[in-house]
C-alpha cells in the first residue's frame, strides 16, 4: 500500500483508507464490520476515518474494537463532531466523548463534520485547545467550500487546518477546478468520500472506458476509479466495506499507478465541470 504525506503534517498516511459511515447500524453486523477493518489494517489501509454521527456512536465503538491487539502509533484515526455540537465547550466535550468510544487517549485528525450554525471562531478555539491538551495531533474540516475554508484558516491562531474531507468520485469532480489546488498550495490534505458514488451504466461508453484500463492493468473498474481520484498528491479516499473480497481489492488499488494515458482516457469520459460548481455533499 502506498503512502505519500497528508499534508502540512507530512505524516506519511496510506492512499486508500478506510470509512465506516453506516457502520454500527445493525447489531448482526457487528463482527463483520469489525473483521473487515481489521482485515483493512493487515492490509496496510490504517488510516480509519469515523465521526460521532455514524450510528449514533456506535462505529467508534466497532473501531475500537478493531483495534484491539493492534498499535495504536501504527493507525491513523481520525473522528468528527457534529455542527449542533460545535461551540466551544461542545466540541471539547463530543471529542471527549469519541475518544471514550474510541478507546483511546487521543486523535490524529479531529474534523467539524460540515460548516456550522456556532461561530467558527469558538470551534476552531476548541480544535486547538483539543491539541494543547494532547486529545488530537491534528484539526480539520469536512464539507468545506473555499469561502467557508477561508474563514475556518482565519480564524486560526495556533493550529493550521490540515485536512479537508469532501465528496470526490467520478461523476463529482467539480473540486478539481479550484479547491484541491487552493488545498494543495495551503498544506492541507483532501480526502475524498463516497468514492463510488455515481457509477456508469453497464454497456455506457463511460463504463467500457473503465473496463479497458482495467484490463490492461488486470485490475477492477473499482480499483481504477480509486486510482484515477488518488492522482495529485495531496488527495486520500476513504470507501466503505465490511466484505472481505471488497477491502482486499480497496487495499490492493493502493499501489496501481495509471499512466498518462490512463489518465486522458478517464477524464475524457467523466469530464470534470468546465465552470465552477458548488461543492457537493453526500
Amino acid at each position: 500500500m502506498r503512502s505519500k504525506p497528508f499534508g502540512a503534517t507530512k505524516i506519511p498516511v496510506p492512499v486508500i483508507g478506510q470509512g465506516t459511515w453506516q457502520m454500527g447500524e445493525s447489531r448482526r453486523q457487528r463482527a463483520t464490520e469489525v473483521a473487515a477493518l481489521r482485515l483493512g489494517l493487515e492490509l496496510g489501509m490504517a488510516h480509519i476515518d469515523t465521526a460521532e454521527m455514524y450510528g449514533g456512536g456506535a462505529a467508534e465503538e466497532i473501531i475500537a474494537e478493531a483495534l484491539r491487539g493492534h498499535r495504536r502509533g501504527e493507525v491513523f484515526l481520525a473522528s468528527k463532531v457534529l455542527p449542533a455540537h460545535a461551540s466551544y465547550a461542545g466540541t471539547k466535550r463530543a471529542c471527549e466523548q469519541s475518544l471514550r468510544r474510541l478507546q483511546t487517549d487521543h486523535l490524529d485528525l479531529y474534523l467539524l463534520h460540515w460548516p456550522s450554525g456556532e461561530p467558527i471562531a469558538e470551534t476552531m478555539r476548541a480544535m486547538e485547545d483539543l491539541v494543547a491538551d494532547g486529545k488530537t495531533r491534528h484539526i480539520g474540516v469536512s464539507n468545506f467550500d473555499l469561502p467557508e475554508l477561508r474563514e475556518a484558516m482565519a480564524a486560526l491562531g495556533r493550529q493550521r487546518l490540515v485536512c479537508n474531507q469532501v465528496l470526490y468520485n467520478l461523476g463529482h469532480r467539480g473540486i478539481e477546478r479550484d479547491l484541491i489546488q487552493f488545498c494543495a498550495d495551503a498544506g492541507i490534505a483532501v480526502v475524498g468520500y463516497t468514492p463510488f458514488g455515481v457509477w456508469p451504466r453497464r454497456g455506457s461508453v463511460a463504463m467500457s472506458t473503465l473496463e479497458a484500463v482495467a484490463a490492461r492493468h488486470h485490475a477492477t473498474v473499482h480499483q481504477v476509479a480509486l486510482a484515477f481520484l488518488t492522482r495529485q498528491a495531496n488527495v486520500f479516499a476513504i470507501p466503505k466495506s465490511s466484505d472481505a473480497a471488497h477491502v482486499r481489492a480497496n487495499a490492493e488499488a493502493g499501489d496501481l499507478v495509471l499512466s498518462a494515458a490512463d489518465l486522458a482516457a478517464i477524464d475524457a469520459a467523466f469530464p470534470a465541470p468546465r465552470r465552477a460548481v458548488p461543492l457537493a455533499t453526500g
